[in-house]
């Protein structure tokens, strides 16, 4: 894709990441460390989540990372840098799944909580407990509850889930991210809402731990 001048200098003035990467693509070290510092812990979490293992998601945050320096001389500031950044953890991730369907691992259970900043799930948390008139529960035990139902939904489905709720990224975005378009993100992620609520609901209405959600289609 080719970009002008022009184009490049509009697009960094909306988005100052766009502006620190093209540092990074002249070679500045600050302006990379800068980034790191900026999307590191986001990206934790973020793949931490996706794969059920802080220890796993710390190596692959490093992976993407060492991608961002590879690539820095062919970067062209196409879309915000925060939806190509979390593309190329997208595809670092697959590759890291399928590579565990090969060895036929098993997922360890994630642990969501600790020094990663804010939590998503807490909000989703309060939002489930919310809900809830008849039993007080404790945020710690509903936000567990809220990770197993996502971790229950298949990887595009979480994929998608988590864009939204960590990134707070548009269909479009996430679109770009997971390279289908917004009509489809917007039912994938209706389908998530559904399955996520078809798993929930017997812990918001009677305090029953979910059970594990059928996905067929892995999706």
């Amino acid at each position: 894709m080719v970009i002008s001048e022009s184009s490049a200098r509009r697009q960094a003035l909306r988005d100052p990441d766009v502006q620190l990467m093209l540092e990074v693509r002249d070679d500045s070290a600050a302006a990379f460390e800068e980034l790191v510092l900026r999307y590191q812990d986001r990206l934790v979490a973020f793949l931490g989540h996706l794969m059920g293992s802080r220890d796993q998601a710390e190596d692959l945050a490093q992976e993407v990372f060492l991608r961002v320096y590879r690539a820095r001389k062919t970067y062209v500031p196409g879309a915000k840098f925060s939806t190509w950044l979390f593309t190329i953890a997208n595809n670092v991730a697959a590759n890291a799944i399928r590579t565990l369907a090969r060895r036929h691992e098993v997922r360890p259970e994630a642990h969501a909580s600790g020094p990663m900043g804010a939590n998503p799930l807490d909000h989703m948390a309060l939002a489930s407990s919310s809900q809830m008139p008849v039993r007080r529960v404790a945020k710690a035990e509903t936000r567990e509850i809220v990770r197993l139902a996502i971790e229950s939904l298949g990887q595009r489905q979480r994929m998608a889930v988590l864009l939204s709720k960590f990134e707070g990224m548009c269909y479009a975005d996430i679109g770009e991210v997971m390279d289908l378009s917004p009509q489809a993100i917007k039912s994938l992620l209706a389908r998530a809402r559904g399955n996520l609520r078809e798993v929930l609901s017997p812990y918001m209405e009677r305090g029953e731990q979910p059970g594990a959600l059928r996905n067929p289609n892995g999706e």
